[in-house]
Protein backbone atom coordinates (compact mmCIF):
# COMPACT_ATOMS: atom_id res chain seq x y z
CA UNK A 1 0.00 0.00 0.00
CA UNK A 2 1.49 3.30 -1.28
CA UNK A 3 1.00 6.20 1.12
CA UNK A 4 1.10 9.82 -0.93
CA UNK A 5 1.75 12.61 1.59
CA UNK A 6 0.22 15.95 0.45
CA UNK A 7 2.23 19.06 1.51
CA UNK A 8 0.21 22.69 1.69
CA UNK A 9 1.56 25.69 -0.19
CA UNK A 10 2.27 27.79 2.23
CA UNK A 11 3.20 31.74 2.89
CA UNK A 12 7.23 31.04 2.31
CA UNK A 13 6.32 28.98 -1.02
CA UNK A 14 4.66 32.01 -2.31
CA UNK A 15 7.16 34.13 -1.19
CA UNK A 16 9.27 32.12 -3.08
CA UNK A 17 6.94 32.59 -6.47
CA UNK A 18 7.08 36.66 -6.18
CA UNK A 19 11.06 36.10 -5.53
CA UNK A 20 11.22 34.33 -8.63
CA UNK A 21 9.14 36.90 -11.00
CA UNK A 22 11.24 38.04 -13.60
CA UNK A 23 12.31 41.52 -13.23
CA UNK A 24 11.38 42.57 -16.87
CA UNK A 25 8.37 40.38 -18.33
CA UNK A 26 9.42 38.25 -21.39
CA UNK A 27 7.92 35.89 -23.49
CA UNK A 28 6.81 32.66 -20.96
CA UNK A 29 8.12 29.41 -22.11
CA UNK A 30 10.54 30.52 -25.04
CA UNK A 31 12.87 27.88 -25.11
CA UNK A 32 9.59 25.88 -26.63
CA UNK A 33 9.94 28.07 -29.52
CA UNK A 34 12.22 28.03 -33.14
CA UNK A 35 14.26 31.01 -31.53
CA UNK A 36 16.58 32.89 -33.99
CA UNK A 37 18.15 36.35 -33.84
CA UNK A 38 19.01 38.80 -36.74
CA UNK A 39 20.90 42.02 -36.75
CA UNK A 40 19.01 44.79 -39.08
CA UNK A 41 21.86 46.26 -40.72
CA UNK A 42 22.51 49.49 -42.10
CA UNK A 43 25.77 51.28 -44.52
CA UNK A 44 26.42 54.28 -44.97
CA UNK A 45 27.26 55.54 -48.23
CA UNK A 46 27.82 58.46 -49.71
CA UNK A 47 25.91 59.83 -46.75
CA UNK A 48 23.21 58.05 -47.32
CA UNK A 49 22.09 55.31 -45.57
CA UNK A 50 21.48 51.60 -47.12
CA UNK A 51 19.81 48.39 -45.45
CA UNK A 52 21.68 45.21 -46.39
CA UNK A 53 19.77 42.33 -47.47
CA UNK A 54 20.62 38.23 -48.11
CA UNK A 55 18.82 35.72 -50.85
CA UNK A 56 19.16 32.52 -49.08
CA UNK A 57 21.43 29.48 -50.78
CA UNK A 58 18.87 27.95 -52.47
CA UNK A 59 19.42 24.31 -51.02
CA UNK A 60 19.08 25.42 -47.04
CA UNK A 61 15.62 26.11 -45.16
CA UNK A 62 13.55 28.71 -46.57
CA UNK A 63 15.80 28.78 -49.71
CA UNK A 64 15.66 31.78 -52.27
CA UNK A 65 13.87 33.91 -49.75
CA UNK A 66 15.31 37.78 -48.77
CA UNK A 67 16.30 38.20 -45.04
CA UNK A 68 18.41 39.74 -42.27
CA UNK A 69 22.06 37.99 -41.28
CA UNK A 70 21.12 36.22 -38.79
CA UNK A 71 20.07 32.13 -37.56
CA UNK A 72 19.13 29.78 -34.47
CA UNK A 73 20.03 30.79 -31.29
CA UNK A 74 22.34 27.83 -29.94
CA UNK A 75 23.09 28.48 -25.78
CA UNK A 76 26.10 26.63 -25.85
CA UNK A 77 27.77 29.61 -28.21
CA UNK A 78 25.80 32.34 -27.66
CA UNK A 79 25.34 34.23 -24.30
CA UNK A 80 22.40 36.83 -25.60
CA UNK A 81 20.58 36.69 -28.74
CA UNK A 82 23.19 39.48 -29.90
CA UNK A 83 25.87 37.43 -29.58
CA UNK A 84 23.51 35.34 -31.65
CA UNK A 85 23.07 37.93 -34.60
CA UNK A 86 26.55 38.85 -35.11
CA UNK A 87 27.96 35.52 -34.87
CA UNK A 88 25.56 34.74 -37.41
CA UNK A 89 26.77 38.01 -39.30
CA UNK A 90 30.37 37.08 -39.49
CA UNK A 91 29.73 33.67 -40.43
CA UNK A 92 27.70 34.49 -43.49
CA UNK A 93 29.34 38.07 -44.53
CA UNK A 94 32.88 37.01 -43.74
CA UNK A 95 33.16 39.92 -42.44
CA UNK A 96 34.87 40.41 -38.96
CA UNK A 97 34.12 41.54 -35.79
CA UNK A 98 35.43 45.31 -35.75
CA UNK A 99 33.72 46.14 -38.59
CA UNK A 100 29.90 45.55 -36.58
CA UNK A 101 28.51 47.81 -34.41
CA UNK A 102 25.44 47.16 -32.44
CA UNK A 103 23.39 50.62 -31.48
CA UNK A 104 20.75 48.85 -29.68
CA UNK A 105 17.70 46.11 -29.73
CA UNK A 106 14.38 45.95 -30.88
CA UNK A 107 11.29 43.71 -29.14
CA UNK A 108 11.09 39.98 -29.60
CA UNK A 109 8.80 39.38 -32.68
CA UNK A 110 6.95 36.40 -32.70
CA UNK A 111 5.83 34.61 -35.76
CA UNK A 112 3.06 32.89 -36.85
CA UNK A 113 4.82 29.08 -36.90
CA UNK A 114 6.30 29.14 -33.59
CA UNK A 115 9.24 30.88 -34.36
CA UNK A 116 10.65 33.79 -32.26
CA UNK A 117 12.99 36.81 -33.87
CA UNK A 118 15.21 38.95 -31.57
CA UNK A 119 17.09 41.68 -33.54
CA UNK A 120 19.40 44.17 -32.64
CA UNK A 121 19.97 47.87 -34.75
CA UNK A 122 23.94 47.91 -36.56
CA UNK A 123 26.26 49.52 -38.31
CA UNK A 124 28.01 47.61 -40.85
CA UNK A 125 31.56 49.64 -41.41
CA UNK A 126 32.10 49.36 -45.03
CA UNK A 127 32.09 50.99 -48.11
CA UNK A 128 31.25 48.49 -50.54
CA UNK A 129 29.56 44.77 -50.77
CA UNK A 130 32.38 44.30 -52.94
CA UNK A 131 34.54 43.88 -49.35
CA UNK A 132 32.20 40.90 -48.20
CA UNK A 133 33.51 37.39 -48.46
CA UNK A 134 29.89 35.45 -48.39
CA UNK A 135 29.26 32.23 -46.98
CA UNK A 136 27.80 30.54 -50.49
CA UNK A 137 26.47 27.53 -48.64
CA UNK A 138 23.99 29.57 -46.96
CA UNK A 139 23.74 33.26 -48.56
CA UNK A 140 23.33 33.15 -52.64
CA UNK A 141 23.64 37.22 -52.90
CA UNK A 142 23.59 40.23 -51.17
CA UNK A 143 22.05 43.44 -51.87
CA UNK A 144 21.84 46.49 -50.75
CA UNK A 145 18.23 48.82 -50.71
CA UNK A 146 18.03 52.78 -49.25
CA UNK A 147 16.48 53.02 -46.72
CA UNK A 148 14.43 56.21 -48.16
CA UNK A 149 12.90 53.64 -50.75
CA UNK A 150 10.80 52.05 -48.07
CA UNK A 151 10.21 55.24 -46.41
CA UNK A 152 8.53 56.32 -49.86
CA UNK A 153 7.53 52.97 -50.33
CA UNK A 154 4.67 51.76 -48.48
CA UNK A 155 4.45 47.80 -48.19
CA UNK A 156 1.10 46.04 -49.35
CA UNK A 157 -0.79 44.01 -46.93
CA UNK A 158 -2.16 40.66 -46.91
CA UNK A 159 -3.21 38.16 -44.02
CA UNK A 160 -3.09 34.55 -43.41
CA UNK A 161 -5.48 32.31 -41.56
CA UNK A 162 -3.90 30.04 -38.70
CA UNK A 163 -5.34 26.84 -38.11
CA UNK A 164 -4.43 24.37 -35.20
CA UNK A 165 -4.85 20.28 -36.10
CA UNK A 166 -5.21 18.11 -33.07
CA UNK A 167 -4.07 15.21 -35.16
CA UNK A 168 -3.03 14.67 -38.90
CA UNK A 169 -2.45 12.12 -41.39
CA UNK A 170 1.58 11.13 -42.29
CA UNK A 171 2.49 9.96 -45.49
CA UNK A 172 1.78 6.12 -44.71
CA UNK A 173 -1.95 7.19 -44.41
CA UNK A 174 -2.14 6.79 -40.70
CA UNK A 175 -3.64 9.25 -38.45
CA UNK A 176 -1.79 11.17 -36.06
CA UNK A 177 -3.09 12.12 -33.03
CA UNK A 178 -1.06 15.31 -31.26
CA UNK A 179 -3.77 15.99 -28.87
CA UNK A 180 -6.20 13.12 -28.02
CA UNK A 181 -8.82 15.15 -27.65
CA UNK A 182 -11.70 12.35 -26.58
CA UNK A 183 -9.86 10.37 -24.24
CA UNK A 184 -9.16 13.84 -22.33
CA UNK A 185 -12.82 14.45 -22.78
CA UNK A 186 -12.23 18.17 -23.70
CA UNK A 187 -15.20 19.71 -25.78
CA UNK A 188 -16.46 18.39 -29.26
CA UNK A 189 -14.91 21.51 -31.04
CA UNK A 190 -11.11 20.49 -30.19
CA UNK A 191 -11.71 16.88 -31.91
CA UNK A 192 -11.47 18.95 -35.39
CA UNK A 193 -9.18 21.88 -36.44
CA UNK A 194 -10.00 25.20 -35.31
CA UNK A 195 -9.24 28.27 -36.35
CA UNK A 196 -6.33 30.06 -34.21
CA UNK A 197 -6.87 33.79 -35.79
CA UNK A 198 -5.63 36.00 -38.73
CA UNK A 199 -1.79 37.18 -38.89
CA UNK A 200 -1.07 40.19 -41.48
CA UNK A 201 1.40 40.03 -43.59
CA UNK A 202 3.54 42.56 -44.83
CA UNK A 203 4.83 42.51 -48.81
CA UNK A 204 7.84 45.10 -50.19
CA UNK A 205 7.82 43.87 -54.22
CA UNK A 206 12.00 44.69 -54.87
CA UNK A 207 13.94 44.72 -57.91
CA UNK A 208 15.61 41.47 -56.85
CA UNK A 209 12.71 39.81 -55.64
CA UNK A 210 9.77 40.13 -52.90
CA UNK A 211 10.35 41.21 -49.44
CA UNK A 212 8.15 39.42 -47.52
CA UNK A 213 7.36 37.65 -43.90
CA UNK A 214 9.18 38.43 -40.73
CA UNK A 215 12.22 40.66 -42.80
CA UNK A 216 9.33 43.20 -43.96
CA UNK A 217 7.86 43.34 -40.52
CA UNK A 218 11.16 44.33 -39.19
CA UNK A 219 11.51 46.59 -41.87
CA UNK A 220 8.19 47.99 -41.24
CA UNK A 221 9.03 48.34 -37.99
CA UNK A 222 12.46 50.26 -38.47
CA UNK A 223 10.20 52.75 -41.04
CA UNK A 224 7.86 52.88 -38.21
CA UNK A 225 9.92 54.23 -35.63
CA UNK A 226 11.82 56.95 -38.48
CA UNK A 227 8.59 58.48 -39.48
Amino acid sequence: MQIIIELAMNKEDLNKIVENLPAVPGILRKDEFFNSAVIIPFILIDGEYYLLFEKRAANIRQGGEICFPGGEYDPKLDKNFTETAVRETIEELGITIDKIKVLGILDTLIGPMGVTVDSCVGILDINSIDELDIDKSEVESVFLVPVSWFENNQPEEYFVQLVVHPHYTDEKGDTVHLLPSKELELPERYNQPWRAGKRKIYVYKLEVGVLWGLTAALVREIIDRIT
